[in-house]
């Protein structure tokens, strides 16, 4: 059985050179995909905007789900909804199904990880209310089954994928809305995944109450 690495810092000024280079790479990479995803994504985004400002306007509400970096994005995007993002204007209803502890542990005890957020989903969603499903691989089975279950419920859905859309594509019906990044690398469609919902949230308060600055 081999060992693993032992941890070392690597110093030098040739080693600093080439990490600098690599730092400055991550920074091209990101700049230029979020160039290439704004023609792919801008008419998809501005249809999710729209569903989701007549949802809060008729008095629905956005829950939003996903797992690791995708369930902090769907607290963060949930979070700018009730309080505010970037102007002064009235809380809006948004919920992320990532957050109550107890209840996905209980579900994911007493059931099945995979129900997580479907459970919730049947609890609290209602027809006109929207899903914002998250999943960089679009392949995260328990955000699949809660599109599931929105569908069932009347709840429409706005997906937020990369490579492809994975297994969630599929499941998306044409009423729904698939934000999909054109990448394969996590990281790089997660930092597309944030500035989508930072779109999305200033869409929102645009449509919702105009133009503020």
């Amino acid at each position: 059985m081999g060992r693993a690495e032992k941890p070392q810092i690597r110093e030098g000024a040739a080693h600093g050179a080439a990490l600098e280079a690599r730092i400055a790479s991550h920074f091209s990479e990101s700049a230029n995909l979020k160039l290439a995803a704004a023609q792919a994504l801008a008419a998809p985004i501005g249809r999710a905007v729209a569903l989701m400002s007549a949802s809060l306007a008729a008095g629905g509400k956005i829950l939003a789900c996903g797992n690791g970096g995708s369930a902090a994005d769907a607290q963060h995007f949930a979070a700018e909804l009730v309080n505010r993002f970037e102007t002064e204007r009235p809380p809006l209803a948004a919920v992320a199904l990532t957050t109550d502890t107890s209840t996905l542990t209980s579900i994911a005890n007493d059931y099945s990880y995979e129900q997580v957020f479907e459970k919730q989903v049947r609890a609290i969603g209602r027809k006109g209310d929207v899903l914002l499903a998250i999943s960089t691989s679009g392949n995260s089975a328990n955000v699949i089954a809660a599109m599931r279950a929105a569908r069932e419920l009347g709840v429409a859905i706005v997906a937020l994928t990369g490579r492809g859309g994975g297994r969630m594509a599929p499941q998306l019906s044409p009423g729904d809305v698939h934000l999909c990044v054109p990448h394969a690398n996590t990281a790089r469609i997660q930092e597309v995944h944030l500035l989508t919902l930072h779109c999305l949230c200033d869409g929102i308060d645009y449509q919702l109450f105009g133009a503020r600055k």
